[in-house]
This record gives structure tokens, C-alpha cells and sequence, in this order.
């Protein structure tokens, strides 16, 4: 069983152990949501999935570092730069640990998730997909694992193999059985869909890739934040994820990859600190992480990045993900009883904390905008997953997100808001 469906094994263990989350207490350690949209109107913040709010120890971590002992890393023997450069790579470590690496030189800096999946496919996909060779992808993957991936499929004549979705928001596992049986080279595909909620068993897929020889690449964008994430037991080859998604500063992603896969792959990006050695038509590439670290990398984002994984682990993964299990179901019954809400994504069972709907005679466009006069912040538009919108026959959907900060309270407030969108547009 993974991690994610272990600790969701009944409902009444969800509430009972969500209630043990300090609601009020996280949330006075996050400065944007104390404010007023305008006058009166308290913010109620629904688009974590977008980006996440920054607790204070974040904030002043970044602060520090620029305020304090802002240098390079790596190249300098003075004060500044070896200060840096414990804070950078200290924070490479705790990320390590954050998602249980074998070893911290697994772990790359990048600017973002959609980066690191950018470097597996045009590092480890060129050096190793030739024509007509397979590649696996779903229909929900949101567009920065789908267009790197065409992208290169257009380059090297590659085919692409589409996992479908279920009307139920779920993968179709038996068509993804017979995808297996064309020996495909890689399986790209999302840990948690940012717009149905629905959390793919990962290990048996990674397992099922495994058996025909396939890597299996993962976006993790949308769980790493949210549920504990053990790369080792998920299988995973490579697993990307934001740092602005989970407390952290934007401007910096992770990739993690086997050691073994990454020691044998060539630089993405050249100059800087990739380097070991340069001649004037030659140079030899530096060891792992930095070989795919060109140039000045994030140092006081990563170094944020690495306060925000303490500020998450000393709330606890489990809490988190058990305190969004007990939203996310409040938020969907009240949802579901809105007349003429259709939600998207699994019914029930194990889901993110997103929900993505729409409301009957109203575009998405308008609730968001009908719902920001109420402080109601939600996300509107194709959430960068336009082929699953098409897969459903939607222009659009209206998303609320929600993160350990979020309340029952604040659900209610978008009821609430949703009942003067309705009333507005009849």
C-alpha cells in the first residue's frame, strides 16, 4: 500500500487526526493571509495549487541570506561565499532527507519543476531514444510533462502513447497494460493531477515500466507538498517538484534522479559550474549534482526552499495530508449539494486537495472574478492541462485548492460566494 493510501484507511481517522492540526496557529505564520483585499474583505486564499503562501521563517531565511552573507557558492574561499555555500548545499540536504534520496548529489537545483522535467527529456531523452522508440504519457498530465516530450518526439521521430482517463477522473489501467506491451522507454507521468485530485498509484505503475524496461519519470509538483513522498519506495527514476508550491520562494525546483541514471547522462545547459576542466575545444563535465547546475544557481531560493522543508516537517507530512483528506471531502459534500455544480475527479477515496467544477449557465471566468469581491481567491482556466479539459468537453474550470492552512470556515465562504455568483447571473 503507498503512503498515500495508508494513511487514509477510514474517514473518522481523517477527522479525528486532522483536528489535531493547529489551524489557527499555522495560519499566524503566514502574512498574506492576514490581509484585506480591500476594505473589510478578509482574503480567503483557494489557489494553492498555483502557489503556495510563505510561512515567516521562509521569508526571513531569504532575507537573511541577502542581507547577511550574500555570495556565490563553490568558488570563493572567503567568509561570505563558504557561508553561502553551507546554507546551499545544507538545504540539499535536508531536501534529501525531505523525500527520503539515497544521497544528497541526487538532488539538482533547477528553477522550477517544469525545468526538471525539460532536463530529463532533453538530457536523458536524447542521449537515449532513437526513432521510433515509445514514450508513455497520460491524458491528465498538466503541459510541462507533455510539450517537453512532443517536443523531442518531434525531433528524434519518436511515438507517443496516451494513457487515457476514466469518466471517474481515474487512469485507465487496463489500457495502460496493453501500452506495456509495445516496450515503451519511458512513462511520464503526474504523482497528483492539479485539476482532478486524483493521487495514481505510483509504485505499481513504476513497477509495471520497470517490468518492460521502462524509466518512469514523475511530476511531483502536486505532491511533494502535500503528502510524504519516499522517491525510493514510489520506484521512481526521476521525480520533479516547485519550490513555490510548498512554502517556498519561487524561481527554484528540484529534480531528483538515481545517482546511477544521472552519473551516465550529459550536461543540459553548459558553463559555469558544470564544469571540471575546460579546454578551447574540449571541456569534462563536473561530478553530480553541479554537472547539471550551470551557472549562478538559486542559492537564496534553494536556501528558502530548505527553510520551508524544515517549516513542513516540523508540521508533519502525515498531518498535512490527513488535514486536506478532511477538507478536501467537507469541501466536495458542500459542492456537490450547490445546485447546478458539476465537480470533477474521483468521487471518493483517496484525492488531492483540489476541486475543480463548474456552475450550470456560468463561465468559469465570472465565478473567479464574482468570487474575488467576496476575498474568495480561486484559479480559472485550463490549470495548464488543456488536453484533459478536452477530454471532459470543457472550455474551462473554476479550481479551489486547499493547503494546511486552510479552514472549514473558508469553504463555507465560498459557498457563500458561489450563491452571489449564482444569484448575480440567475
Amino acid at each position: 500500500m503507498e503512503p498515500a493510501q495508508k494513511a487514509l484507511m477510514l474517514n473518522t481517522g481523517i477527522a479525528a487526526q486532522a483536528m489535531t492540526l493547529d489551524s489557527a496557529s499555522i495560519r499566524s505564520e503566514f502574512p498574506t493571509l492576514n490581509r484585506e483585499v480591500r476594505d473589510g474583505v478578509p482574503l480567503v486564499y483557494l489557489d494553492s495549487a498555483a502557489t503556495s503562501q510563505k510561512p515567516r521563517q521562509v521569508l526571513e531565511k531569504v532575507e537573511r541570506f541577502y542581507r547577511d552573507c550574500n555570495a556565490n557558492v563553490h568558488r570563493g574561499i572567503h567568509t561570505l561565499a563558504e557561508e553561502a555555500t553551507t546554507q546551499y548545499e545544507g538545504a540539499r540536504e535536508r531536501i534529501a532527507d525531505f523525500i527520503n534520496a539515497g544521497a544528497a548529489r541526487e538532488v539538482i537545483f533547477t528553477g522550477n519543476a517544469t525545468q526538471a522535467l525539460n532536463l530529463v527529456a532533453q538530457s536523458w531523452g536524447r542521449a537515449n531514444l532513437y526513432k521510433g522508440d515509445r514514450i508513455v504519457l497520460t491524458e491528465m498530465e498538466h503541459h510541462s510533462n507533455l510539450v517537453p516530450w512532443q517536443m523531442l518526439a518531434t525531433e528524434k521521430d519518436l511515438r507517443i502513447d496516451i494513457i487515457p482517463v476514466r469518466d471517474d477522473g481515474e487512469l485507465d489501467q487496463s489500457e495502460f497494460d496493453k501500452l506495456l506491451r509495445n516496450k515503451p522507454k519511458a512513462v511520464c507521468i503526474t504523482h497528483v493531477s492539479n485539476v482532478l485530485g486524483t493521487v495514481n498509484p505510483l509504485a505499481r505503475i513504476a513497477e509495471k515500466a520497470r517490468s518492460v524496461g521502462a524509466l518512469t519519470v514523475v511530476d511531483g509538483a502536486q505532491s511533494a507538498p502535500h503528502l510524504p513522498v519516499d522517491v525510493q519506495a514510489l520506484g521512481a527514476d526521476f521525480f520533479a517538484f516547485s519550490g513555490h508550491k510548498m512554502c517556498g520562494p519561487t524561481g527554484v525546483g528540484v529534480l531528483w534522479g538515481r545517482a546511477e541514471l544521472l552519473q551516465l547522462m550529459p550536461p543540459f545547459l553548459g558553463g559555469g559550474d558544470m564544469i571540471k576542466r575546460v579546454y578551447l575545444r574540449d571541456f569534462e563535465p563536473n561530478e553530480i549534482p553541479y554537472k547539471f547546475e550551470a551557472g549562478t544557481p538559486p542559492i537564496g531560493e534553494a536556501i528558502g526552499l530548505g527553510a520551508a522543508v524544515d517549516f513542513l516537517t516540523d508540521v508533519g507530512m502525515d498531518a498535512i495530508w490527513q488535514h486536506e483528506q478532511w477538507l478536501i471531502k467537507y469541501a466536495l459534500e458542500r459542492l456537490e449539494e450547490f445546485p447546478g455544480v458539476t465537480v470533477y475527479g474521483p468521487a471518493g477515496g483517496v484525492r488531492g486537495g483540489v476541486a475543480a467544477f463548474t456552475l450550470e449557465g456560468v463561465h468559469p471566468h465570472d465565478i473567479a472574478q464574482v468570487l474575488d469581491t467576496s476575498g474568495v481567491a480561486v484559479r480559472a482556466g485550463h490549470h495548464c492541462a488543456m488536453p484533459l479539459h478536452d477530454r471532459f468537453n470543457l472550455v474551462a474550470t473554476a479550481r479551489a485548492s486547499f493547503y494546511l492552512y486552510n479552514t472549514r470556515d473558508e469553504v463555507d465562504e465560498l459557498i457563500r460566494g458561489l450563491y452571489k455568483v449564482k444569484d448575480l447571473f440567475g
